[in-house]
């Protein structure tokens, strides 16, 4: 949280620029073996129900990670992200085979895309930033309606309740002194904007959103990361069946850094 230490939040669309210019989104999915676990475990998601030739929007699409998987693997891409410190990263990584259609733009407003256009609708970034809740109403209402009926949608939260551990391994006086409510064990929403399960739920659910799965998409990765970095082959993809064993447990499931909902147009 302190990498934001100097600037005064004023609304979300400053605070996400200032958010990605300091913060290196290029490589957090996949700088180690213990960061690629939430890209796997959302790929794993995805996966189960993309077909050839589907649309899909990627809503927030940072740095291009998801875009890039699933346009190279012949599936028909779109995506807008908001920070242009993604988008000049996103651009980078674009080769002259990649036929994604590549915007700068907010997920609240996604009038550039017809009704009921896309298979599936990603939004893996925009509901870490917005504080509002009309605001995070208004984005999964813009992705429902740009989602084909039956179609799928990918909500990713930030999880409130095991920042605290991750935090301390860094801060030793953080349950003394952290960004937090000291009776509720509320997270300040500063730099981002942070979630328990029953919220999720309940946003996606206000949202009109049937919900089909609830997944722990990183459990303790983050926190175990030194160990999880360390481990050889064999041991890796061990710990990776054991987390898709976990994930979907709800006794798990704030005990994650990230969440993963999956919903139904």
């Amino acid at each position: 949280m302190h990498f934001m230490d100097g600037y005064g939040f004023t609304d979300d669309e400053s605070l996400v620029q200032e958010v990605y210019r300091r913060f290196q989104e290029d490589t957090r999915l996949n700088r180690s073996q213990a960061a690629r676990v939430e890209f796997l475990t959302n790929v794993r998601y995805i996966e189960r129900y993309v077909r050839p030739g589907d649309r899909i929007l990627d809503v927030g699409a940072g740095a291009g990670e998801y875009s890039l998987y699933f346009g190279r693997r012949g599936y028909q891409v779109s995506a807008l992200e908001l920070a242009d410190s993604n988008i000049a990263a996103f651009r980078k990584k674009l080769g002259p085979e990649d036929t994604i259609d590549l915007v700068q733009g907010n997920a609240m407003d996604l009038s550039r895309y017809e009704d009921a256009s896309f298979d599936s609708v990603l939004v893996f970034g925009p509901l870490y930033h917005l504080h509002e809740d009309g605001d995070k109403l208004r984005c999964i209402a813009e992705a429902r309606r740009v989602c084909k009926p039956r179609g799928k949608l990918f909500f990713a939260f930030i999880s409130n309740d095991v920042v605290f551990l991750t935090m301390f391994r860094e801060q030793p006086d953080y349950f003394a002194k952290g960004d937090y409510d000291k009776e509720t064990f509320r997270l300040d929403d500063f730099p981002f904007v942070f979630h328990t399960v029953p919220r999720c739920r309940a946003l996606l659910e206000q949202g009109g959103v049937p919900i089909l799965h609830e997944v722990a998409s990183d459990g303790l990765s983050e926190l175990m990361a030194k160990e999880i970095n360390e481990m050889d082959e064999d041991s890796y993809a061990q710990y990776l069946r054991y987390h898709f064993y976990l994930c979907e447990k709800p006794e798990c499931l704030g005990m994650s850094n990230h969440l993963l909902f999956v919903g139904e147009n």
